[in-house]
């Protein structure tokens, strides 16, 4: 929680990591320490954007609460166990601070209205607050009209408005508002933003006291929610912050769960790893699933097979009987295309929406799937009917189809190959089946699928190991290595202290100039001069792939005990590494930046499941 000045670099534009971010598990908004909203998808996460200059400092539209004055600085922070926001302002006449919150419980009107509590206090002082809120519809694409009203503003587009509620008296500027505030100690006041129908009058203002009672009630609703968590070990902090995260990316109508709550952040600087991550990933969420149910939180996964088993009665758009993506409604068809109006990330385009990857064939959905499946019939509910047809279907298919090639785990877009970890998924795939029904006595085609399991535990010790690098390797038959074979040991498929998974530990702890994949403490999930994966470009490290490493070695520590020091020095580095609310994007830059989307689950849930394993190990 230091303190750092609330000036933006010459760009225009903030570090990834100096956001944070609050929602109510429909959207988000991204808050910067200078106190602006500079990402927020109204009404659901994947809406168009209606503050996006995370994505084009000029255009791409703000609503900001800072402080005037000379030598300001600030600190922001979450009010402990929520997902409360708090951007504090300090300067030579006084401190300052904002309370960012959206309703989730006590909702301060209509629970089908998404909304933003920005409370605005002078604390110790008379301070002067300047306030902009400039809308940028439809990602910066669509005019709209400002109506300033006796309380407030209105922004009226043809498909989308805004309502912002507040007693202050707003200035037009441009296409927005603005206004200065002054406030003495004590006094405070509350700005409302809320979407409302093309048309529709202005939403009230909140008074003081209702402006309070939504904050406690969100605040009660948030450590209510988080009194569930079963964890009690050392990185309490640490993993109550992820379970916070992962709550937020989770889509509250349906169960869907969001990879990441944002578009095109780049995984480099200036280059073409932009995406779209919005959607929800079976493998991701699946993830997300076990990291949930390992501390407590049976609700969400009961809410994702719920939505799964709708998913199962629609018509893939790819190749097998599910696609590697979908919406958060279930949409099927994510078609990518290209704002080219958009400068990007500190020139990072294209800016991509939809995702081109959705109708790609990737064989180890299925493993983590049936996985997470698995586990929640152990630490959940029993599997229904209805999931054990889906399931057989899904095993049936695998038999027939693991033996292809696929754009793996990572998405390539070098075309298909024979990816281990894709291979390693679906015999994960049929082994939890296999489990799954003689657990729950339930009919299935055994002697088939038990051929098929040992086939392809066969088919990955002859043709993914290689005698040459004494290593697992990223395809058959090659020399390249892969972090994602590091997730072996931790899906049983060997055992951590198998001379060959530790083999493959040792040259993966190799740097990257030696042939490994790991530079001080932080793994990259392949090697870029040796993997053709069609982009050009670099990469920073894989954060997952850091907390696989971390596990990994965490098990192997029990053949070899002089690797637990080690797992527990890596992880306490990657945790370092957090920004200073204890978030992360998806990878970690060569000078320690965030790159990629932000917040990332795949990096969270992977941190949740390290620090239970590494902390159960350490105990014994």
């Amino acid at each position: 929680m230091s303190a750092v000045s609330t000036a933006r670099t010459e760009s225009g534009y903030r570090p990834i990591e100096d956001y944070g971010v609050i929602g109510d598990m429909h959207t988000v908004a991204l808050v910067g320490k200078d106190g602006s909203i500079d990402w927020c998808c109204l009404p659901r996460f994947d809406a168009p954007s209606v503050f996006a200059r995370i994505l084009d400092a000029d255009k791409g539209g703000h609503f900001q609460i800072s402080l005037r004055g000379e030598h300001v600085t600030s600190k922001q922070f979450y009010w402990p166990e929520t997902n409360v926001l708090v951007t504090r302002f300090l300067s030579d006449e006084g401190v300052g601070e904002v309370r960012d919150f959206m309703p989730v419980a006590g909702r301060a009107d209509e629970a089908d209205r998404r909304q933003i509590v920005r409370m605005v206090r002078a604390v110790r002082g008379t301070v002067t607050f300047r306030v902009e809120c400039q809308p940028a519809f439809d990602y910066a694409r669509a005019d709209h009209e400002t109506v300033r009203t006796e309380r407030g503003a209105c922004f009226h587009g043809d498909e989308q408005a805004l309502s912002l509620a507040t007693e202050i008296d707003l200035a037009r500027v441009d296409d927005g508002v603005a206004a200065d505030v002054t406030l003495r100690e004590g006094e405070s006041t509350t700005l409302l933003l809320r979407d409302i129908e093309p048309g529709e009058g202005c939403a009230p203002t909140l008074s003081p006291e209702e402006a309070e009672r939504a904050f406690r009630d969100t605040v009660q609703y948030w450590r209510d929610w988080l009194s569930q968590c079963t964890y009690t070990g050392r990185w309490r902090e640490e993993v109550y912050r992820s379970a916070l995260v992962l709550k937020l990316l989770t889509y509250e109508p349906t169960g869907a769960i969001v990879a990441a709550p944002t578009c095109s952040l780049p995984e480099d600087i200036g280059g073409v790893r932009n995406w779209d991550y919005r959607y929800t990933w079976i493998r991701d969420a699946a993830f997300t699933l076990y990291a949930f149910l390992r501390i407590g939180f049976t609700e969400e996964a009961r809410a994702f097979i719920g939505f799964l088993t709708n998913l199962c009665q629609l018509d893939a758009a790819g190749e097998g009987p599910l696609q590697i993506m979908y919406g958060i409604d279930g949409e099927t068809e994510l078609t990518e295309q290209a704002l080219d109006h958009l400068e990007g990330y500190r020139g990072s385009t294209p800016v991509r929406i939809g995702n081109g990857a959705y109708d790609q064939l990737q064989l180890d959905i299925y493993g983590e799937l049936i996985d997470a499946i698995y586990l929640h019939d152990k630490y959940g509910a029993p599997v229904s009917y209805e999931t054990w047809q889906s399931v057989r279907h899904f095993v049936n298919w695998v038999c027939e189809h693991w033996q292809r090639a696929d754009q793996g785990v990572w998405e390539v877009r070098g075309g298909p190959k024979q990816f281990v970890y894709s291979k390693l998924m679906c015999w994960v795939a049929v082994d939890r089946a296999l489990r799954l029904s003689r657990k729950r006595s339930l009919p299935a085609p055994e002697a088939t699928w038990q051929q098929c399991r040992d086939a392809i535990y066969e088919a990955i010790m002859d043709e993914g190991w290689s005698d040459e690098r004494q290593a697992f390797t990223q395809q058959f038959g090659d020399d390249t290595l892969d972090a994602s074979n590091l997730i072996m040991p931790l899906v049983r498929f060997i055992s951590p202290g198998d001379s060959r998974m530790l083999h493959t530990l040792d040259e993966t702890l190799k740097s990257p100039d030696q042939g490994g994949l790991v530079t001080g403490g932080l793994v990259y999930r392949y090697n870029l001069g040796e993997t053709h994966d069609g982009l050009e470009g670099e990469e920073g490290t894989f954060n997952i792939c850091t907390f696989w490493l971390v596990e990994a070695l965490t098990r192997a520590s029990r053949i070899e005990p002089e690797r637990l020091e080690d797992a527990r020095l890596i992880f306490e580095q990657m945790l370092g590494y957090s920004n200073h609310l204890g978030l992360y994007a998806e990878e970690t830059g060569t000078h320690g930046e965030a790159l990629g989307n932000f917040p990332q689950a795949f990096t969270h849930l992977a941190l949740i499941s390290a620090a239970y394993n590494l902390d159960r190990t350490l105990d014994r």
